[in-house]
């Protein structure tokens, strides 16, 4: 165990938990829990969303990636940020105006039936679920990596201490650790990337022209096709990483921790530069890895090559530089896993405890407490599930949920906003196909089962060719929505216009939200 390692690693711990009790003193509702009282500024939530993003499939998954497929490995970087796209232009200000705590707060707004409630709840922890086990796969094989722990052992830590920083700091801490951590993972990888291009003499093309040289791949590394050889998987990756952001329930409960619709944009434009000038970054993590520390030690330290960031560290910077971004990397992993705990926490004790329940009668003391012991739930059921994808890649893991929310959640975000006669039906149906294509795909397919020994969790032939389901689960929950709401008895035509016409001025508007 290196003295550096242990040392940095106790001093980032201490930290978190220095601002998790600064926190644990400002909870004095159920809103500040939640959402931090809507107070943070515009810079500040910006800070928070790209902390959030800027998770351990991006800087361990993405640079592993690159560095074992090269040009294949870039899909993430590109998906991951034009998504945002998305999310400014068609989710977050609506999303602000109608929300209030949660995903589901937003769909109750036009939909009143409590199953809605409970279907967007389930959604909600399921997809929080799937994310985190990306993140304590990552967490479990860095700590390996840097303190000599075994896995099982690393993934339990990580665990209790989200389960820490969730119970008693809420959003505040969650926040204040993300904004934190993503100054120190930017200045970390801004650091790599300028020791990389100076191992190139500071050409870009020379660092292209040398890599290819010192990769098993050789030409090919620079050429699609390594890892993804069929069109119709590529396109379903893709589609997933596109569409995803905007359903994923821990980054929208970020637009309801600021006071309006203008501070919920302001805070997607800062998180776009900061989240596009760190995945233009990841190509100088992985072409420096594959160059500086080769592909056989970047699998012989991690199957799946999510070692190759702190690995290159060490190699350009020694036990210092090394110790320094597991240290960051450690604690990217610390504040992903904490809003995501906190999302499907605040979605159970919420929407399901109170609302279903507890027909909206419970106690703001009791909310906050029903949140935290669920937290200790969905803290023991994730560390459960990681513990059996120890071989994969944490990008690839994190591409699972986001084909997931793309196929659950967005189809019922936009008809909400967008389609009149969009019904409560329509909303189940949605939800249900999507949740259950999308999951269910990915269950046969070949994450789960190959055919090889080691390649996935059981040894068999997959019923699904695709390792993504996102081009088949997403078009299923749009039409389920639609076919739904078709078949369904209609309202009086009356009722549907005076409905959606409410929603369609208050999305736009704010106007009714209580909590602007």
């Amino acid at each position: 165990m290196d003295t550096a390692a242990f040392i940095m690693f106790l001093a980032i711990v201490a930290l978190t938990l220095v601002i998790t009790y600064w926190a644990s003193k400002k909870n004095k509702s159920a809103s500040e829990f939640y959402t931090a009282g809507g107070g943070l500024t515009g810079w500040q939530n910006g800070m928070a969303i790209a902390g959030d993003y800027m998770s351990a499939a991006s800087f361990l998954g993405i640079a592993g990636s690159i560095a074992l497929a090269g040009f294949d490995g870039f899909f993430y970087s590109i998906g991951f940020l034009v998504a945002y796209l998305v999310v400014l232009f068609l989710v977050a200000e609506p999303l602000r105006n109608l929300g209030k705590y949660t995903f589901a707060d937003m769909i109750a707004v036009r939909f009143k039936a409590a199953k809605i409630r409970g279907f967007a709840a389930f959604n909600t922890m399921v997809i929080s679920i799937f994310y985190m086990i990306a993140q304590l796969v990552g967490a479990g094989a860095l700590i390996k990596l840097l303190l000599g722990i075994d896995f099982a052992t690393s993934v339990i830590i990580v665990g209790i201490l989200m389960t820490v920083y969730v119970t008693f700091g809420g959003m505040h801490a969650t926040s204040w650790v993300q904004i934190i951590k993503a100054v120190l993972l930017m200045g970390g990888t801004l650091l790599i990337s300028i020791l990389v291009l100076h191992k190139f003499n500071w050409s870009v093309i020379g660092m292209f022209d040398q890599v290819k040289e010192a990769t098993p791949l050789q030409e090919k590394f620079l050429n699609p096709g390594v890892r993804y050889k069929d069109g119709l998987d590529t396109l379903s990756l893709t589609m997933g990483l596109v569409l995803g952001t905007a359903g994923l329930p821990h980054i929208l409960i970020r637009f309801f921790t600021v006071r309006n619709a203008k501070i919920a944009r302001s805070s997607v434009v800062y998180a776009t530069w900061i989240i596009g000038l760190f995945y233009v970054m990841t190509i100088f993590l992985g072409f420096g890895a594959a160059a500086f520390v080769g592909n056989g030690d970047i699998t012989a330290a991690d199957q799946a090559g999510n070692m190759a960031a702190p690995l290159l560290a060490q190699a350009l910077g020694g036990n210092m530089l090394f110790a320094f971004v597991s240290a960051v990397a450690f604690a990217t992993i610390l504040a992903v896993v904490a809003g995501l705990v906190l999302t499907a926490a605040a979605a159970f004790s919420h929407d399901f405890y109170n609302q279903i329940l507890r027909k909206g009668k419970a106690t703001e003391k009791q909310q906050v407490n029903m949140a935290r012991c669920a937290s200790i739930g969905i803290s023991v059921i994730s560390i459960i599930l990681a513990l059996f994808a120890q071989n994969l890649n944490v990008a690839f893991l994190v591409s699972l949920a986001f084909a997931v929310a793309a196929s659950a959640n967005l189809p019922v975000i936009l008809y909400t906003i967008f389609w009149r006669r969009f019904n409560t039906n329509g909303a189940i149906w949605a939800m249900v196909v999507g949740l259950i294509a999308s999951v269910g795909l990915v269950i046969v397919s070949p994450n789960v089962f190959h055919p090889e020994a080691g390649k996935a969790i059981f040894v068999g032939q997959p019923w699904f060719p695709l390792t993504t389901p996102g081009i088949v689960s997403i078009p299923l929950g749009f039409i389920a929505g639609f076919i739904g709401t078709m078949l369904s008895r209609k309202k009086g035509k009356a009722d549907h216009q005076v409905e959606f016409d409410e929603i369609l001025v208050r999305s736009n508007t704010g106007m009714g939200n209580t909590v602007m």
